[in-house]
């Protein structure tokens, strides 16, 4: 699971390394994700791990390793890896 933090929005996808393809995404700035009712960011990324974790199990993936690019665990990042644990997944 890789997670891309820009200063507007937050992005994960769950890429398969041995086929080399993206198996899900989610993005606060994707068609899907509706950030109307959600107030601040890190309320946004807490939705986006919970969306992350709703699409991945539905596509049978339930353990990941969480790769946070470089970005330090707390803040944005650390409510979306909550969010994803909240949802289903294993680290």
């Amino acid at each position: 699971m890789r997670v891309f933090r820009s200063n507007r929005h937050i992005s994960v996808q769950i890429i398969d390394d041995e086929k080399q393809m993206t198996l899900v995404s989610a993005s606060s700035g994707g068609k899907d994700f509706d950030g109307a009712e959600v107030g601040n960011k890190c309320e946004q990324a807490k939705k986006v791990g919970e969306l992350i974790a709703q699409k991945a199990l539905a596509a049978g993936t339930t353990e990941v390793i969480f790769d946070r690019g470089g970005n330090l665990y707390h803040g944005r990042v650390k409510a979306l890896s909550d969010g994803a644990r909240e949802g289903g997944l294993k680290f």
